[in-house]
């Protein structure tokens, strides 16, 4: 990467998604997940995730006041730089909220409405993945390429569901039906993870409907640098209706049974 704009825009990155993820893991207190109430503790996974969306979005305006955000927990403007920062402080809250340590922090930094930089932090496995637009994707300072592609038979396939039942629903028939073609379905509640996982070789591919831009805007970029194709319906970019990403050689197939399987409505 020779880019010093680049460059820049990526240690910032790296080092808020450090900063927030260590509030986070840190913050958390341990009999979150049994609290007395219902509602004490999603009023704490709320306030950890305001304050983490704080912490990053404060940290990026020190170096650069004048940039846009776009994040989960309301941070919005359109800044007259032409970077917008899209973040997600908390991807994986309900895991959080039981003390399953698949969560992360996802940063992402679009340049004149193209993604160039993406950060995702999972303090509790250790990992910090990072990708520059051609230059690569990295964990942890190792580069990261996604698996030789199986037959859509032999392949492992994570998802995520919606919390709205009705939705959900739809969404375990769909998996329901694809299951069959598959090696295997897994699901881990945070999809900046499974993005990063599919670029790391621990899956063959991932798909979800129903992703907000701060969803997937850090992890889309860390799959494709690593080799990864992403997509949503057939000759759509990732979206809300669907996002897909998965191996060459696995995804057009996977995409074409979600498109059979009316995976991208509800």
């Amino acid at each position: 990467m020779t880019d010093p704009a680049l460059t820049e825009l990526l240690d910032l990155a790296l080092e808020a998604a450090r900063r927030a993820g260590a509030l986070l893991r840190d913050g958390r207190p341990v009999d979150l997940g049994v609290a007395a109430t219902k509602s004490s503790p999603i009023d704490v996974v709320t306030e950890m995730d305001i304050a983490a969306e704080k912490l990053i979005t404060g940290y990026l305006s020190d170096f650069r006041p004048i940039d846009g955000f776009l994040g989960e927990e309301g941070a919005s403007s359109p800044g007259s730089t032409g970077i917008r920062w899209v973040i997600d402080p908390l991807d994986g809250t309900v895991n959080y909220l039981y003390g399953l340590p698949t969560w992360a922090v996802s940063i992402a930094a679009e340049r004149d409405g193209e993604r160039v930089v993406g950060v995702v932090e999972a303090p509790m496995r250790r990992e910090t993945y990072q990708a520059v637009l051609g230059g690569g994707a990295y964990a942890n300072g190792n580069a990261l390429r996604c698996r030789p592609a199986p037959p859509l038979d032999q392949a492992l396939v994570s998802t995520g569901f919606n919390y709205v039942s009705k939705v959900r629903s739809h969404q375990a028939d769909v998996a329901q039906q694809l299951i069959p073609r598959l090696r295997d379905i897994r699901r881990s509640g945070s999809a900046a993870v499974d993005l990063c996982d599919v670029a790391a070789g621990r899956l063959d591919g991932f798909y979800e409907r129903g992703l907000h831009p701060w969803d997937l805007a850090a992890g889309d970029l860390i799959a494709r640098e690593a080799g990864a194709l992403t997509g949503g319906r057939p000759g759509l970019p990732a979206d809300g209706d669907l996002t897909v990403a998965a191996t060459p050689g696995v995804f057009e197939p996977l995409q074409a049974a979600l498109e059979e399987l009316g995976a991208w409505h509800d």
